[in-house]
């Protein structure tokens, strides 16, 4: 049985390569682009739809796709935890209707993240650095945001204290942002596409764990295995690691 997909964003970077993912797989049709200033509609009769847009689009365009019943596989950047729980009731109620929001699609980016989860717990400092090209709008990356929380919580679970950190002067934020008790840092160069890096250290040694995409393609089976798994995960799910059973 053949899926139908309509893909939001369509002109984006991200957009335009979920497009040729979509058009290149044998159990997918692409029935739908669509863009800023386009009228959704009815989405082309898709079943699902992927959105790749920001995140003030997005937040309507979900909401719209919910309302039809079609299925949603979101990637946009800048969802977080309120978001989802605020969309969750209204996704319910609908009754059958998936919305997976993915921070990352790149499987090696959710191991990554997954394997620091893991190794927070042993470790009493921890650092995040994220590295992007240069038109990225929002800072941090939604995979640093979500990689720090998730540490954070294994801190907190672990009985954790804060990381330490004798700072007291910083008038210029040197020290990048704090997201659950976890530093952050968000480098924008050109030449680059999507890095990440978590430092973890003890007295005496480091752990560095770090995931690279050299081209958005990387993030493409991901983004079709949320195509294809999304119908069978009704309600709000957050992370793809959800449905990759990891």
């Amino acid at each position: 049985m053949t899926t139908k997909v309509a893909v939001i964003g369509a002109a984006g970077r991200m957009g335009a390569t979920a497009c040729e993912a979509v058009e290149g797989a044998h159990d997918l049709e692409l029935v739908a682009r669509l863009d800023e200033g386009d009228d959704l509609g009815d989405l082309g009769g898709a079943d699902v739809a992927i959105d790749f847009t920001v995140l003030a689009a997005s937040e309507r365009n979900v909401r719209h796709c919910v309302e039809r019943g079609v299925h949603v596989v979101v990637g946009t950047s800048g969802w977080t935890d309120e978001r989802a729980a605020a969309l969750r009731t209204e996704v319910e109620a609908k009754g059958g209707v998936g919305v997976l929001i993915a921070p990352n699609f790149a499987i090696g980016a959710v191991l990554m993240m997954q394997f620091a989860k893991q190794a927070a717990r042993f470790y009493e400092s921890v650092e995040v650095v994220e590295l992007h090209h240069p038109r990225k709008v929002d800072a941090p990356s939604g995979t640093a945001t979500r990689t720090a929380e998730l540490i954070g919580a294994a801190r907190a679970e672990a009985g954790l204290g804060d990381v330490p950190d004798a700072t007291t002067d910083d008038p210029d934020g040197a020290r990048g942002a704090v997201v659950e008790g976890v530093p952050v840092h968000a480098v924008r160069l050109r030449g680059l596409v999507a890095h990440q890096e978590v430092l973890l250290g003890n007295e005496g040694e480091m752990l560095t764990i770090r995931h690279d995409s050299f081209d958005r393609v990387s993030f493409m089976p991901g983004v079709l295995t949320g195509v294809r798994e999304v119908g069978k995960h009704p309600g709000v799910t957050v992370g793809l690691e959800h449905v990759l059973g990891i």
